[in-house]
């Protein structure tokens, strides 16, 4: 069969014949993989916070070391300083945002209702479809009232049912406290030993793939490294804008909503849309001028932050076409849901770390690209010798 490609077909089909026979015999015996399931998602939540925790902590370490402060010593500090920071939150800013919370939440539904009767109205007596809208007959008070009214049943029948999964409930909730709990351990022994991991892994593999495999460790810790430490301070600039962009113009809970514009923004692109929704529905339901100066905040916020801040913090580290992340975050949104918004662009740089890679080494081994490469230096050597009798 030279003509679809010879024994190099027949070799791939067959590699792709036993790649589905392998999974499909490991898919059969997947009860022997339960302990090894069950032991990863009981470790992977503290793991993944104490890396995050890691790589945000560790140039603060590297620079306490530079400035002749010993590794505990250091590790100590952060520690005091951390706990200190968190005392700080939890007494001066947390009751405050906890009032505001707790006031959005209960007015939240009355801004839904009056934005969606200003909608109707809008629709039915000065939009140019108000003729079409009217003749579907749309009741929006009467949806409204009926949804209120039974508003009380709705949610007696679904206390009722959370009650019959209270043991559950406790139980996850249990195992979540118990794996936060774990992550100040992890991270004290990542801080103390993460220098040394890299070193370690390479050593378990033999001598000829050291080289390259301590090449894809310290790419994918660069690139894992630049996209926590800028995505937390973009976010955090960002609410920091927010937050006083919303108090000049006089929006209601100005502070509740930066940070709620800070925590989306660990999201690219997606996270911007979210921020925005509930402060354009307080805006919009509050007077049109709101939004007006809304808009022109939001607008400063995102120039700021595309000019200036997001160039000079993320840089072009991550090398991610937009397009690219948009089908990042909703492949891995849909597979592992909010994890998988939060941890899927990291994930992906490191993949495309080992992928590259490992089509470079392809490349060596099998000479498939270098026929192209060696003309291009054949022609080069000549003209530069042409250019030296010249």
């Amino acid at each position: 069969m030279p003509f679809l490609g010879g024994m190099t077909t027949l070799y791939v089909l067959a590699s792709i014949l036993l790649i589905g026979l392998i999974i499909f015999v490991f898919d059969k015996v997947s009860f022997v993989f339960t302990p090894l399931r069950v032991f990863f998602s009981t470790v992977v939540l503290p793991i993944i916070l104490a890396t995050i925790l890691y790589y945000l902590l560790r140039p603060i370490l590297r620079l306490l070391e530079k400035i002749h402060i010993k590794r505990a010593w250091g590790i100590l500090i952060i520690f005091v300083g951390g706990i200190g920071l968190i005392t700080l939150f939890v007494f001066l800013i947390f009751p405050f945002l906890k009032v505001q919370f707790t006031n959005l939440v209960e007015e939240f539904p009355t801004y839904f209702k009056k934005l969606t009767q200003d909608i109707d109205y809008f629709l039915s007596h000065s939009s140019i479809f108000a003729s079409y809208y009217n003749d579907m007959n749309v009741n929006v008070s009467k949806f409204f009232d009926g949804s209120f009214a039974n508003i009380g049943k709705t949610v007696g029948n679904t206390l009722g049912s959370v009650a019959s999964g209270v043991s559950n409930f406790i139980g996850a909730l249990t195992g979540i406290v118990l794996s936060i709990a774990t992550v100040p351990f992890i991270l004290f022994y990542l801080l103390k030993d993460g220098e040394k991991l890299p070193a370690v892994l390479v050593k378990m593999l033999p001598p000829r793939m050291r080289p390259d495999a301590k090449m894809i460790l310290q790419d994918a810790d660069r690139q894992i490294s630049a996209y926590i430490q800028g995505q937390i301070i973009v976010a955090f600039c960002i609410g920091v804008m927010v937050s006083i962009g919303f108090f000049i113009i006089g929006m209601k809970y100005a502070l509740l909503l930066g940070v709620i514009a800070m925590f989306t923004s660990v999201v690219p692109y997606l996270g911007a849309a979210i921020a925005i929704t509930p402060a354009a529905i307080i805006a919009l339901v509050s007077s049109p001028w709101m939004l007006v100066k809304l808009i022109v905040v939001w607008t400063v916020v995102q120039l700021i932050d595309g000019k200036f801040i997001s160039p000079q913090v993320m840089g072009k580290s991550l090398k991610i076409h937009p397009i690219t992340i948009i089908f990042v975050l909703l492949t891995s949104g849909s597979l592992f849901g909010v994890a998988g918004v939060i941890l899927g662009i990291p994930g992906y740089a490191v993949l495309k770390v080992l992928v590259t890679h490992l089509f470079d080494l392809y490349k060596l081994r099998y000479n498939r690209y270098q026929p192209d490469a060696l003309m291009h230096y054949d022609l080069t050597e000549r003209m530069g010798d042409n250019d030296s009798k010249k």
